[in-house]
């Protein structure tokens, strides 16, 4: 381990700390080990027994000032979390709600053909999670909007992924084309 002894008029510091007064007892100690040519008991324990070099500044015509933080970049590595299109984590509120909105559902599927949920969490607040076939198309979701709420009748939405956001604004893609099987989807009114 390297460290910066820095003696200065009124205390010293060690490395870029803050300045130890040379009338507190254990920093009068620490010194005297130093100029004994001893490692100070405080270095050893930090060091665990490893070694030490002590390198010493002289600026005791100087007070001390305490030193302004440099900048140190992030040295770590990132993750990326997720997928592109997050798949369904959560469940809804009770098996109930389930089937209520698929018993309500306005939605034909073909259960010969591969099918998929989607979670469409509306403007409003409240969310609905339908089955779909994954040839269904984004088309379909807005008119299962449109006949699970009719007050979204009038009103201008878009239909939103999440994470990245993108908007689906081509609406004659599959749901396996737009790439959003098992996904959020967001309902922004315009």
């Amino acid at each position: 381990v390297q460290i910066l002894l820095k003696l200065w008029r009124n205390g010293f510091s060690l490395d870029d700390g803050e300045l130890r007064s040379y009338s507190d007892p254990i920093n009068a100690q620490f010194l005297e080990s130093v100029k004994r040519g001893e490692i100070p008991v405080e270095l050893q324990r930090l060091v665990h027994g490893g070694q030490v070099n002590l390198d010493m500044e002289d600026h005791q015509e100087q007070e001390y000032v305490k030193p302004r933080l440099r900048f140190k970049a992030f040295s770590g590595e990132g993750q990326k979390l997720g997928s592109l299109t997050p798949e369904i984590v959560s469940t809804p509120s009770s098996p109930e709600e389930e089937e209520k909105s698929i018993l309500n559902a306005p939605v034909l599927i073909d259960d010969s053909m591969p099918a998929t949920k989607i979670q469409i969490r509306l403007a409003d607040g409240s969310r609905l999670i339908q089955r779909f076939n994954q040839t269904h198309r984004i088309k379909d979701i807005r008119d299962f909007i449109i006949q699970s709420r009719p007050a979204f009748a009038t009103t201008d939405f878009v239909l939103v992924t999440t994470f990245p956001n993108k908007e689906l604004t081509d609406e004659s893609l599959t749901l396996q084309e737009a790439d959003i099987l098992n996904t959020v989807i967001l309902q922004q009114l315009k």
